[in-house]
């Protein structure tokens, strides 16, 4: 690595959804591995997500007034061009007072003034893209970065190649080892070890297709003799809660959000998630069966996008969400059953992984700094 000669300044923008802010900490994580005496500070969207995530995983963040354009008339369209010129004023006194030696664009509304200014500045910059579809922030922005760090290939349809690296996306290090887990996560879920175990995830808001079939399925499921760790979001979580209490005994636990994520896949025999760039990264590393859900209610269907590029390498299996409340229990059952497909796929979904992708951007990032 780098002996580096003195402490990096480095500002990372953006945010809006756990997509986003993880893959955002992890580089900032990396960052420090290689740098430690780094200086790092995050600059997210007021009101979102990241500003409380981010101190949360203890690094400074700053606010800029800017939110997303909206499909239709609303005020906070008729605002918005007031929002952008507000933050890129912000964030030209951010860049001044900070000083940054290069800025990393991770895609979410504030990354877009930030790195606009950034670059006006000449400060080498770098922009993240999670997605196998482009959002459109990065899409302005490529034009105007250094480099561009991607997760999937055949990215050149929305930026330059020149500036194209695979580098796959950042995933929290925990992930990596969570096969050697099982034991800790039998525990810490109280679950039986001689029952196969199926784990649930709607993604950091939560999957309502998801959770309706569930709840469904339940009895069938109970009957059949499995177990679940069911993440259902905060919305539907109550109606889960009284659901899983009346079958404690047969092991169904139900969270609205699960801290422990390297344990949940530890004990999973198969996989039921919506398919966020991040989950399907985690997915990845973890190497389990799964079965994807790509949400609808997402700009450009870009889940879809990502769950067909698994789909085509034999490495999960897609149900529409359309079709979900008629498919996904059967299909879940059929794949807890057939243990050779499970094989099949979790080994096919493992390698797609990128174990090493934090460490591959910023080395990107200190060759722009050199």
């Amino acid at each position: 690595m780098h002996n580096s000669p003195r402490p990096y300044r480095i500002i990372i923008s953006g945010g809006g959804t756990g997509g986003h802010i993880y893959p955002a900490v992890a580089i900032a994580n990396q960052i420090k591995t290689v740098n430690p005496a780094a200086e790092i500070l995050f600059v997210g969207a007021k009101g979102r997500m990241e500003m409380t995530r981010v101190p949360d995983a203890g690094y400074k963040i700053i606010g800029l007034w800017i939110s997303g354009l909206q499909r239709r008339l609303t005020l906070d369209n008729l605002s918005f061009p007031l929002k952008v010129a507000s933050s890129i004023r912000a964030s030209y006194k951010i860049i001044k007072d900070f000083k940054p030696d290069a800025v990393v664009g991770v895609g979410g509304y504030a990354s877009g003034p930030l790195l606009y200014a950034a670059t006006a500045r000449r400060i080498p910059s770098l922009i993240q893209e999670q997605n196998s579809y482009a959002g459109i922030t990065n899409k302005l922005l490529a034009k105007r970065v250094d480099k561009v760090c991607v997760a999937y290939p055949g990215m050149e349809n929305f930026f330059p190649s020149d500036k194209l690296v695979l580098t796959g996306n950042p995933v929290r290090s925990d992930i990596m080892e969570s096969h050697l887990k099982r034991n800790e996560a039998l525990a810490h879920f109280n679950l039986n070890e001689a029952k196969k175990t199926i784990l649930v995830i709607g993604g950091s808001l939560g999957a309502r297709t998801i959770n309706q079939s569930i709840a469904a399925g339940l009895d069938q499921l109970v009957a059949a003799g499995y177990q679940i760790i069911w993440q259902t979001g905060k919305t539907y979580f109550p109606e889960a809660e009284k659901l899983a209490a009346t079958k404690t005994e047969a092991g169904i636990r139900a969270f609205d959000f699960i801290k422990r994520m390297d344990l949940a896949y530890s004990v999973a025999d198969i996989v039921i998630s919506r398919a966020g760039a991040l989950s399907i990264s985690e997915l990845c590393l973890a190497g389990k069966a799964v079965i994807l859900v790509p949400s609808p209610n997402v700009a450009e269907d870009h889940q879809t996008k990502n769950a067909m590029a698994l789909v085509q390498q034999h490495a999960a299996i897609l149900v529409r969400d359309a079709d979900a409340s008629q498919q996904l229990i059967n299909k879940a059952l059929a794949l807890a059953e057939d243990e050779a497909e499970q094989k099949i796929l979790a080994g096919n979904i493992t390698r797609m992984a990128k174990p090493n992708a934090a460490a591959e951007i910023v080395n990107e990032l200190l060759k722009l700094i050199k």
